[in-house]
């Protein structure tokens, strides 16, 4: 797996994570409503020669009232705060690289 191609799932699997965590602040209080996350880092150890894969799992391991609801605003927060970071910084980086490609064409 090329770099790029790298960078551009990483960002793909970024995006979906922060639209995951919305979607369970957004069900905090749904009675029954079990929280979802992305699972990617995992899939990509060892495969780097292999496309990763990005999944949308459901955690059925906790739950955290009596009305079935697991998500934890808290986590939930910390985690979007993660994801925005890790996102900004994915950003920073393919910049950075398109930056250097551009300086390598032009010759400068």
């Amino acid at each position: 797996m090329s770099i790029y191609n790298l960078m551009k799932v990483s960002l793909d699997a970024t995006d979906l994570r922060g639209k995951v965590i919305a979607n369970n602040i957004a069900n905090a209080n749904t009675p029954g409503y079990k929280r979802k996350y992305v699972s990617f880092e995992e899939s990509l150890k060892g495969k780097m020669e292999d496309k990763a894969k990005i999944e949308v799992k459901k955690d059925d391991t906790s739950i955290v009232r009596e009305d079935g609801n697991n998500v934890d605003l808290e986590n939930e927060k910390v985690n979007q705060a993660a994801t925005t970071l890790q996102y900004n910084a994915l950003v920073s980086l393919t910049n950075t690289k398109i930056a250097m490609m551009k300086s390598v064409i032009s010759g400068r």
